[in-house]
């Protein structure tokens, strides 16, 4: 019988909690952490990495992924879509500047309804998307890392030089947040699988590789495997290739003290069956698609765990 693929996830959450080293962070709530971790994911038969020991909001965070891929760094265009995971950090800064103990809901009102207000403190800086879209080297040339990368899949596949990532030195003190999930390498291989649709037949493989330089695996991680998932599906689809597999790799790979809680019940669960992910339509371009382009079946996870986000 083949070890169930979410089994990964749990040995490191055990792994924490049994071996983990207990330091202060930068959020001084305290973790447990190890130095180097890794997963992989088969996808070549349309499986989807949504963990089902806890209900993990794939919505939401295809929504966030989507949302990278246009450029985007203002939460406003993400509070349209209900996504409400990065308010905490301009949030954060505007009571700060003004003194202001504005409420979340509020803020996030403002933010919906004021273009002049989300302008000033809706921004996160050259985050995830602008430096994926818009990375601008010493000349102030503009770089489009995944139309890049897209055409290199396509032109060149064979090609060690397919990645993109976010770490750009001279802007990480403009960011809201230096990017966590910050390097994708991409691989393309021959398609040997021995069962294959009409659809599949003669088209490459193409994996992806992510590397993490900092990973919560209570809440961060379960969210990034599967909109990276989601990318990989995406980025096949657009080149005519066919997803194979996602490796993560995670560097500094924390258990925030207070989620404590939340590992032991994870590890008391038995995982289900991964849910299957299908792409109803096959949109121009790579930021072409929308949630509902997102057709995923069979995710009956257990229910969902409250834990509290460290800022």
């Amino acid at each position: 019988m083949m070890r169930h693929p979410e089994q990964q996830y749990l040995d490191i959450i055990r792994h924490l909690i049994e071996k983990g080293d207990r330091r202060i962070d930068r959020t001084e709530v305290g973790t447990l952490s190890m130095f180097g971790a890794m997963m992989r994911f088969d996808l070549s038969d349309g499986t989807f990495p949504v963990f089902t020991t806890k209900r993990v909001y794939w919505k939401t965070a295809v929504k966030e992924m989507l949302w990278f891929l246009t450029g985007q760094t203002n939460i406003q265009s993400l509070l349209k879509e209900n996504v409400r995971i990065w308010t905490d950090w301009p949030l954060d800064k505007y009571r700060k500047a003004t003194g202001d103990a504005i409420s979340q809901e509020d803020f996030e009102a403002r933010v919906l309804a004021d273009d002049d207000f989300a302008g000033e403190w809706g921004d996160l800086g050259p985050v995830y998307g602008k430096q994926w879209r818009r990375w601008v080297d010493a000349q102030g040339k503009e770089h489009d890392q995944i139309a890049t990368l897209i055409e290199t899949l396509k032109n060149n596949p064979t090609s060690r030089r397919m990645l993109f990532h976010a770490w750009n030195v001279g802007e990480l003190d403009q960011m809201a947040l230096p990017p966590c999930h910050m390097t994708y390498q991409f691989y393309t291989s021959e398609n040997h699988s021995p069962v294959q649709s009409d659809g599949e037949r003669g088209k490459r493989k193409v994996s992806m590789l992510c590397l993490q330089r900092s990973a919560d695996t209570g809440l961060g991680v379960p969210f990034n495997i599967c909109q990276q998932a989601a990318l990989l599906h995406m980025v096949a689809q657009q080149v005519d290739m066919v997803p194979g597999e996602l490796i993560w790799m995670g560097g500094d790979v924390h258990l925030y003290l207070n989620h404590r809680e939340l590992a032991d019940t994870l590890l008391s669960r038995e995982p289900k069956a991964l849910p299957k992910l299908k792409l109803v339509r096959r949109p121009d371009a790579i930021d072409g698609y929308r949630i509902e382009d997102f057709d995923v079946t069979g995710y009956d996870p257990h229910p969902p765990i409250e834990a509290p986000v460290a800022v």
